[in-house]
């Protein structure tokens, strides 16, 4: 029984939590990005984006008034970073940036489609529609647009897929061009889109003639897939097909366009997830966002044509990431060698990457997943990477980002310790790499589509988020506790007719069966993998589902040695950690006593009501022995520990209070 995300202009976010999200990002993070995109925030490192889209558009117009006296550019390798002399004056006929700069705008208007869908803002529009007619003037007349190569020459286009990242940013601008469309009806972009698939449809294939390769840089096959959704034209799917069916195949293409060292062990085509086809692929490796991007468009193409087989190495693949590679905020990506997926169980807390857009891609597998079969072990995790791993890379301002998520925190390591310089201790402006801000955004705006899908006669809810909606013939109305209480109401009218409601209702993991239900008893429930059917409504309903939700302590397996010793403190969806600002510095001296009760209480630090917790422990320090064995050991000491209450905060607002240790897992007495 597959499922479809409801159309966003038909869900009200109206929740306590995830409102003051969206008004964040709609008032602040999308005009503060549109800034950033044209290079107006002078505390943060340029884009350039913008710059470059007009830099194509001026040569596209000098091409077209030149005719056939035009000398195309000759391309030159400039780096995968191009940067001026002078950051804040580059030349306006010149690419800045990285590869990939074209996609920070279509992220940006991805989240404004979204954002528009729900909250319509006629200034909004006229800044993108402005936007669109910059980036269209640049495209060229073959349909081509990426402006790496419209100003650095055309004649190396497509020669390094691996790395450069064009078949990235067609992804990218499929994306945002459908959300813009589905907001405004305004198809200017989406037909740019269109042109720029039509173009690479014509140039890659099996056919003679064409190129046999496929993305470096994963995202075109699941945009692909949507286009063909919004579209109906056959040959987008079957391009994103061909992508899929035609990666991992000897001979492998990025060996043919990179050979590898002979005395290089580990293939590059890991990093890619090239390295054998698809269906054959049982661990999650290489580069945790590319991974996750691909898993979406094969779970995508395993809804659309029912292959068992590629749905069977999602799976697979799934529990690789989630019972071997995950962190427990949600976080993928245990190492910064490559933003990628390390060995099982290796997650060490204080050199994580966790990227940002890792987690993001994990929230875009999950819903896939959850298209196919509603499985609360999708949906879950799918929570998981939404309370913890993805908001705390913004700050409660929506002006400054993280990259990466560690899960401890040590900022004289992060300055001084350079395999840490990765792991910032503050949430910085912006990057030169700037794919997660823009990532967020366009997940926040659209939030109501992981929420919630529907099948032709069930609506899932998996999220339990405040919101109305309508579905066959009724009004719903859902008000959520979450994530402070377990508490959820649903109310439903019928808005005329006689078919009956059926809902799906997940029951959360970290509920377990422990759930109060109320207000269903002439309905038929059955539960199946996690959700709560309840069949046969009719009329008006009142339906109250209490999910237990408790602080609770939990420990990593073994196998993850990192975490030997030591815990970490959940309540519902939400993972705790402590920072210095509440338990002074040297965490790791700091070890909790796992039978004690945990404490809930409420504070204002942060501007608004967070709920706290504290758990008593102790301070640990060693005290007595002077014996030493060199100038830098002694013999074992006396310890000692003084008793504390540790207190801890939501993970997702670590750092918004200042530069300081931070700490997930703690010690255990």
């Amino acid at each position: 029984m597959y499922s479809t995300p409801l159309d966003i202009k038909n869900i009200k976010i109206k929740d306590s939590f995830w409102t003051r999200e969206q008004e964040l990002v709609r008032r602040e993070v999308i005009p503060y990005q549109w800034e950033i995109l044209n290079d107006r925030v002078p505390e943060a490192a340029p884009s350039y984006c913008m710059h470059n889209f007009k830099a194509a558009g001026m040569l596209n117009k000098r091409k077209h008034e030149q005719g056939a006296s035009f000398k195309e550019p000759v391309y030159t390798f400039r780096g995968f970073e191009a940067l001026p002399e002078d950051p804040r004056n580059p030349r306006e006929d010149e690419f800045y940036g990285f590869v990939f700069q074209d996609s920070d705008f279509s992220k940006w208007i991805e989240a404004v489609g979204y954002s528009l869908a729900t909250h319509p803002d006629k200034e909004l529009e006229r800044i993108a529609d402005g936007a669109i007619d910059i980036v269209c003037a640049a495209q060229l007349d073959n349909g081509y647009l990426d402006t790496y190569y419209i100003i650095n020459g055309m004649d190396r286009s497509f020669h390094d897929l691996r790395d450069h990242h064009e078949l990235y940013c067609l992804g990218h601008l499929i994306e945002g061009a459908i959300s813009y469309y589905n907001a405004t009806g305004k198809d200017k972009l989406l037909n740019a889109a269109k042109r720029f698939a039509d173009h690479v449809d014509s140039v890659f294939g099996n056919e003679e003639g064409k190129i046999p390769g496929y993305p470096g840089h994963e995202i075109a096959e699941m945009a692909l897939f949507r286009l063909y959704e919004t579209t109906g034209e056959e040959k987008y799917r079957k391009l994103a097909e061909y992508f899929i069916d035609k990666r991992g195949e000897a001979p492998l293409y990025f060996d043919k366009e990179h050979p590898q060292p002979k005395n290089q062990p580990y293939k590059i085509d890991y990093y890619h997830q090239a390295h054998i086809p698809v269906r054959q692929q049982n661990e999650a490796v290489g580069h945790a966002v590319r991974a996750v991007y691909l898993y979406s468009g094969m779970a995508d193409m395993a809804r659309l044509t029912g292959d068992k087989a590629l749905l069977n190495a999602c799976e697979r693949l799934w529990d690789s990431i989630t019972n071997e590679k995950m962190y427990i905020t949600g976080g993928i990506g245990g190492t910064h060698m490559g933003e990628s997926f390390s060995f099982p169980f290796d997650l060490p807390g204080d050199t994580a990457y966790a990227e940002t857009c890792a987690s993001i891609g994990l929230v875009f597998f999950a819903r896939r997943m959850l298209q196919i079969r509603a499985d609360r072990k999708y949906s879950d995790v799918m929570e998981l990477a939404l309370y913890n791993g993805i908001l705390s890379g913004m700050a409660l301002d929506g002006k400054s980002f993280f990259y990466v998520n560690p899960l401890e925190v040590v900022p004289e390591a992060c300055h001084k310790d350079e395999r840490k310089f990765h792991v910032k201790p503050v949430r910085q402006k912006w990057f030169g790499c700037a794919c997660c801000p823009p990532n967020i955004a366009r997940l926040i705006t659209s939030l109501g589509t992981y929420a919630f899908t529907a099948s032709d006669d069930t609506l899932f809810t998996h999220l339990y988020i405040g919101s109305s909606l309508s579905f066959n013939g009724y009004d719903i109305d859902i008000e959520s506790g979450l994530p402070d209480t377990g508490k959820v109401k649903i109310v439903t009218r019928s808005t005329g007719g006689d078919s009956p409601l059926n809902l799906a209702l997940r029951i959360p993991g970290w509920c377990g069966d422990s759930y109060q239900l109320s207000g269903a008893e002439s309905a038929d429930i059955t539960v199946k993998d996690g959700y709560l059917y309840i069949s046969g409504l009719k009329g008006d309903n009142t339906i109250s589902l209490d999910l237990k939700m408790e602080a609770a302590v939990v420990t990593a397996d073994n196998r993850v040695t990192e975490d030997i010793g030591r815990c970490a403190v959940v309540r519902g969806p939400v993972v705790y950690c402590m920072e210095s600002r509440d338990n002074g510095d040297a965490l790791r001296n700091i070890y909790a006593d796992t039978s004690a009760d945990i404490k809930e209480i409420t504070i204002e630090d942060f501007g608004f009501p967070v709920t706290a917790l504290e758990i008593r422990g102790a301070r640990v320090t060693f005290e007595g022995s002077e014996e030493y064995i060199s100038a830098l050991y002694k013999k074992a000491p006396v310890r000692k520990a003084e008793p504390i209450d540790i207190r801890l905060i939501p993970y997702r607002l670590w750092a918004n209070r200042g530069e300081g240790e931070m700490s997930v897992f703690i010690g255990i007495l």
